[in-house]
C-alpha cells in the first residue's frame, strides 16, 4: 500500500474555493482504479495562513498509483497545489507492513 498526502495552506480569500476542490477531487479519486481510500480535512489556522487543507489517498500499489499521478485528475490537483500560499507538502509513503490492535495488544501484554 502506498499513502499519498497533500497539504496546502490558503488564506481567508481561497479558503472556500480550495475547499470545494477538493471535496470534488476526493469523489473522482475514489472511483480510480486501486483508490483504496480518500479523505479531505482541514487545519487551522497554520501560521499566517487562515487554513491548511490535507487530502489523503490510500493506494493498493505502485502500478495505480502511477496511473493516477499520469491522470487529468492528478493534473487538477496540481492545479490546485498552485494555489497554496506557501509551499505544499506532497508525500508518498510505502507501506509494509499494517498493524492495529494486535500490535498494541502485543505491547501491553509483553514485559519491558
Amino acid at each position: 500500500m502506498i499513502i499519498e498526502l497533500v497539504g496546502i495552506s490558503v488564506s481567508l480569500a481561497k479558503k472556500q474555493e480550495l475547499g470545494k476542490a477538493l471535496v470534488w477531487l476526493k469523489g473522482a479519486l475514489h472511483v480510480q482504479p486501486g483508490c483504496l481510500s480518500c479523505r479531505v480535512f482541514q487545519m487551522g489556522p497554520a501560521q499566517d495562513f487562515a487554513d491548511f487543507w490535507h487530502i489523503e489517498a490510500r493506494w493498493d500499489g505502485q502500478r495505480n498509483l502511477i496511473r493516477h499521478l499520469q491522470s487529468d485528475t492528478y493534473k487538477k490537483l496540481l492545479q490546485l497545489m498552485e494555489l497554496s500560499a506557501a509551499p505544499p507538502v506532497l508525500e508518498f509513503l510505502t507501506v509494509v507492513e499494517l498493524r492495529g490492535l494486535d500490535l498494541v495488544e502485543a505491547a501491553r501484554i509483553s514485559p519491558g
